[in-house]
């Protein structure tokens, strides 16, 4: 795998300008809709069974992490405390791109060793997440 440092080209999708709108549209959308005082998502999975999610607190972890209060939010679901802060750090990039024009950072050349790796990787992320959740919060 390689990180390319490049123009965008003509035509070329540019994913910083979709995925920072995305995020602050989302982020936008959360903070309009708790501002609201709108019933809070409810999690089919705990409904039905009383067991956390692999995602089960992930709300109440987005609300601690924009309080600043880190160490909650990572006790609340430490997988969306790590998604929130690489987030972060992405919008700040994609940002900060867009205003001046900079080159942008591509993957380039990922073989299917390494496209394997990251598959497996994401998936026991997520499973070590849950098992914290069970462990952590059995009834959340």
């Amino acid at each position: 795998m390689q990180i390319a440092r490049r123009s965008l080209a003509a035509g070329e999708t540019d994913h910083e300008l979709i995925w920072l709108s995305v995020s602050l549209g989302g982020l936008a959308f959360a903070a309009t809709w708790l501002a609201l005082h709108l019933p809070w998502p409810i999690c089919i999975f705990h409904a039905l069974t009383g067991h956390p999610c692999a995602t089960c607190g992930a709300t109440r972890s987005a609300i601690a992490f924009f309080h600043a209060q880190f160490f909650n939010a990572w006790k609340w679901n430490p997988l969306a405390f790590v998604v929130y802060c690489a987030l972060s750090i992405f919008d700040a990039y994609a940002a900060i791109v867009l205003i001046t024009r900079a080159p942008r950072l591509r993957l380039a050349r990922i073989t299917a060793p390494e496209k394997k790796f990251i598959r497996v990787s994401v998936v026991s992320l997520l499973a070590l997440n849950w098992i914290y959740l069970l462990i952590a919060n059995p009834t959340l």
